[in-house]
Order: C-alpha cells, then structure tokens, then sequence
C-alpha cells in the first residue's frame, strides 16, 4: 500500500509499508509506462529484493530499501554512465558521513564499514531513465555482513540523498575523492564474471572502470 507520495523536491517520492522489490517494481512500472517522470520508490519491508549478480537483498523494517530513476539530463555532464553505480555509491556515503558514519565505498558499488559490507548499489539503463536501485543494513544483517555504524530512518535518508542528487556534483569532483578511497582498500576483491580477482592488482581509470589483466572492466550492473 502506498502510504506516502510527496511531490515537493525534483523527484516524487512513493512510500510502501511493504513490497516484493523496489527494483522490480520500478522496472516494471516504467516498462508499463506506468511511469513517465523521475520517482524515489521506498519501502519499510521488502521480501525479494536484488542484489549485484542476481543475489537476493531482503530484510526487515529500519533497513533502507529504495530505488529511483532520472533523465540523463538530470544528472552532471561529466559523469560516464557507466559509472553511475560508483556515483550513487559515493553521494550515499556523503549523505551518510553527514550522520556521523565512517562508510567507504569498495569498487564499483559496495557500502562498507569496517572490514563488512553494509549495502550496495545495483544500476540499469531503461529507455530514457537510468535506474538506480540501494539497499543498506541499518538495524540488522545476515552474519556475513554488517550494519549501518549510525542510526537514520530510511525515509530521513531518502530525503537527503535526492537533495545531494539535486546538486549535480560533478564527476570531476566525486572522482578526485574516490580514488583516494580506492587505493586505501586496495586489498579487498572483486568478481569478474565467475572469478574473484584482487583490486591490487587493479588501476582505477578516470572514468571509473578499471584495468586488469589487459582489460577494461566497468562498474554498471
């Protein structure tokens, strides 16, 4: 059931006390045509939510689960669409350091704290939207992960986040920020493909791929 819909900032906000997916439902709606304008959908509960590499997402009420969608227009002209994840990743982090948090982001869309993974960010491009889909651990995890070092509601969040959207921070500017993060956690990994490879031996390039092995990998996904 829809419980919220406000249409005072650039994007309207549609809140659900529970949903299958926010992604899903996004997607859908938009194949629908359901949807012709950039949208923020929320949920307290999702029972089937995705991951990165078709993993599940799913927990329960306090956790942020949300998913929007914007024009290319709409976001900086700098910024190479096939780093969106890297983007989104980093204003979530600014969003949440203004809380007190100490997450960094791990390449291309991982939310971290500590040595444990807290959340990520999943993209897609669908005709003229670009989608971003996030899920983040504020009040409880699976063991393999952690949770959020700091106390927001997902709704507080979700307000923030599209105002730092809003500003249109430049890639320029995201990227002179992340790579130095990058070379910090330089010891973590990755997966390409089916293979778990190690970011040292990576090189951060400037549009936010990076190469490995004689390759160019990007974070879209």
């Amino acid at each position: 059931m829809n419980i919220l819909e406000e249409k005072g900032k650039q994007l309207v906000i549609s809140w659900f006390n529970t949903i299958d997916s926010t992604h899903k439902y996004l997607v859908s709606e938009i194949k629908n045509k359901n949807i012709t304008e950039p949208v923020l959908i929320g949920a307290d509960f999702q029972s089937d939510g995705i991951g990165s590499r078709g993993n599940a997402w799913i927990g329960k009420s306090g956790n942020i689960f949300i998913s929007f969608c914007v024009k290319e227009k709409q976001l900086p002209k700098d910024l190479p669409l096939a780093s969106t994840s890297i983007y989104f990743a980093w204003l979530a982090k600014e969003v949440l350091t203004r809380y007190g948090s100490k997450v960094w982001i791990k390449w291309p869309n991982d939310i971290y704290v500590q040595e444990k993974k807290i959340g990520g960010v999943l993209t897609m491009k669908t005709g003229d939207f670009i989608i971003g889909s996030m899920g983040i651990n504020v009040t409880e995890a699976p063991p393999e992960f952690g949770v959020l070092d700091v106390l927001v509601s997902p709704r507080e969040f979700a307000n923030a986040f599209l105002e730092f959207l809003d500003k249109k921070i430049t890639w320029k500017k995201v990227f002179s920020k992340y790579k130095i993060e990058y070379e910090n956690h330089k010891e973590y990994f990755f997966h390409l493909g089916d293979e778990i490879k190690s970011l040292k031996d990576a090189k951060l390039c400037q549009d936010g791929s990076i190469e490995i092995e004689n390759k160019r990998v990007y974070g879209l996904r």
